[in-house]
């Protein structure tokens, strides 16, 4: 076991779940997570944090979009400060992007926020500002059911990626 893992499985609950909520910003997501414990590797938390997300409905869902700041945006969300430092560099492709692609991604998450209800969440790990903003667009047509499920879905992966990087040794 990573020494990481064996420190998240020995924290009291409360300190887990603040730890756990720099992955995903719903308070439910991070209890069942606490709870979960002891893991025995980080396979097995990535496979608890999926059946504890997917258990999860539509409020919980929301408070997690709610943790991240709007791509193209360095502050926002209500998540921690790791969680805030993780988003950063996942947007690192917005910064370095042309105002006009900037400006796009503001107008398409005005538009989205408008449409749906909810900041647009994307998995930006990777990817540059245009192809953001081409997803943007694409989701645009999608009806409120869909996009949610679809930003749930990059929200998972989101929560995977971090739990790596909280549980690196």
């Amino acid at each position: 076991m990573t020494e990481p893992l064996a420190r998240l499985n020995a924290l009291p609950a409360g300190a887990a779940e603040a730890e756990l909520r720099a992955c995903c910003g719903a308070r439910e997501w991070a209890r069942r997570m606490a709870a979960a414990r002891p893991f025995a590797s980080l396979d097995e938390v990535l496979e608890a944090a999926d059946r504890a997300w997917w258990a999860l409905g539509r409020e919980d869902w929301l408070e997690a979009f709610r943790g991240h700041p709007r791509i193209g945006e360095q502050k926002g969300g209500a998540q921690p400060e790791q969680g805030a430092r993780w988003s950063a560099g996942e947007q690192a492709g917005v910064h370095a992007a042309e105002d006009a692609t900037r400006a796009a991604l503001a107008e398409g998450n005005r538009e989205y926020e408008a449409r749906f209800g909810h900041i647009y969440i994307v998995c930006a790990t990777g990817k540059s500002a245009t192809e953001m903003l081409e997803i943007l667009r694409a989701r645009l047509a999608h009806d409120p059911e869909t996009e949610l499920r679809t930003a749930a879905a990059e929200q998972a992966k989101i929560t995977r990626l971090r739990l790596q990087k909280l549980l690196s040794p």
